[in-house]
């Protein structure tokens, strides 16, 4: 491989928006060497300004527009993209871009890598036959998959079918250093409403696509719940959600019925999420299923303990007791329970928040999911 021309990596993916996946593809991008792989982005749908958080110089985005249902004619588009484009390696990221695949080998991309992140409402654990079957049927066309959990991994060797030799598993990683606790911050009065907080606040907050998946009405029941079991303090309590989507509505709503529209600040999508999460003692993540979440990796690199549904890779990142706690998805009772036991203890917070921290250091910087993207692109060669 040269350094003056550098092999070109087309990153395949259905639509470049705010999300984890993507996130972890901006990551990525940011932080090889520039010396070492070229990359161009190729959006199935569209993108949005969520492309301006790559940093690198001449990194070309292309949108293929892609209509909703069959629309064959965005495989001949792509067709031409690639063969004008000439990638080195074709990188596709969940099943909306996997058959895609076969275009990239027919374009005559001779290198081509795929990398699961998770599944969404339509097939929630991965059941669904005809996508199997699918993800099978490629197998012979993709040079190396990725799992970005043990949970996936095992899903694609055991359910799907993937040899052994095929599959690599690495783990997301987190930009330490940007998401470091700043105890001179002014984030109460520079970003949050005038009044949200007061001195006493015990806030619980997360950060997510407000969608189905997401399940953020079920961190809405837990809340009420837990105002309603802390008669004495809840009045103290907030919450904080951050993100767009259609559960932001009947979110509100709930709120609002119980009279708690005052404790609650649903923003939408905000950038300034590293500041945001210094308001927050404890970070929530009421998933229905997760591959590995990057807002748990930011919230455990900013020092906060993590209550989170045991569905997915969750488990492999919050260690029970020690850097958080692990409840049952869709169980608002049950996951009241877990807010109560952090709201009632400081001490907790600041253990379990510290352990998180440690554990982000030793297993899951950024340089180290770096540098195990490059070893795959490289093993290619």
């Amino acid at each position: 491989m040269s350094s003056d021309n550098p092999p070109l990596i087309a990153h395949i993916l259905y639509r470049f928006d705010v999300g984890g996946l993507e996130n972890g593809v901006v990551n990525l991008i940011n932080r090889i060497p520039q010396d070492r792989y070229r990359h161009a982005i190729i959006s199935l749908t569209d993108a949005t300004d969520f492309k301006k958080r790559i940093h690198t110089p001449n990194v070309e985005i292309y949108c293929l527009h892609k209509q909703a249902g069959q629309d064959p004619a965005y495989l001949w588009r792509l067709w031409k993209l690639l063969r004008r484009l000439k990638p080195a390696i074709t990188h596709t990221r969940n099943l909306a871009a996997l058959e895609t695949v076969f275009i990239a080998q027919l374009a005559g991309v001779r290198r081509r890598v795929h990398s699961e992140h998770g599944w969404g409402m339509a097939d929630l654990h991965g059941a669904n036959r005809k996508y199997r079957l699918l993800r099978r049927s490629m197998s012979k066309l993709v040079h190396r998959y990725i799992g970005l959990s043990k949970h996936i991994e095992q899903y694609l060797h055991e359910d799907v079918g993937i040899p052994a030799a095929k599959l690599t598993q690495l783990y997301n990683g987190v930009d330490a250093e940007r998401f470091t606790q700043n105890e001179s911050s002014n984030v109460q009065h520079e970003l949050l409403p005038p009044g949200f907080l007061s001195t006493d606040s015990i806030v619980f907050g997360t950060v997510g696509r407000m969608e189905p998946v997401k399940d953020q009405l079920t961190l809405t029941r837990a809340f009420i719940r837990l105002v309603e079991m802390n008669s004495a303090v809840g009045a103290r309590l907030r919450l904080i959600m951050i993100g767009d989507g259609e559960l932001k509505a009947p979110a509100q709503e709930l709120l609002q019925h119980a009279g708690l529209q005052k404790q609650a600040w649903l923003p939408g999508s905000h950038d300034q999420v590293p500041a945001l999460m210094q308001a927050m003692d404890v970070f929530v993540l009421p998933s229905r299923n997760e591959g590995i979440s990057n807002t748990i990796l930011e919230a455990m690199a900013s020092g906060l303990p993590v209550v989170a549904t045991n569905v997915g890779g969750n488990p492999e990142l919050v260690v029970e007791n020690e850097t958080g706690l692990l409840v049952a998805a869709d169980d608002p009772a049950a996951m009241a329970q877990a807010l109560q036991q952090y709201a009632g203890n400081a001490d907790q917070r600041s253990a379990h928040g510290a352990a998180g921290r440690r554990r982000i250091e030793q297993h899951f910087m950024l340089e180290h999911m770096v540098e195990k993207y490059l070893s795959v692109y490289d093993s290619l060669f």
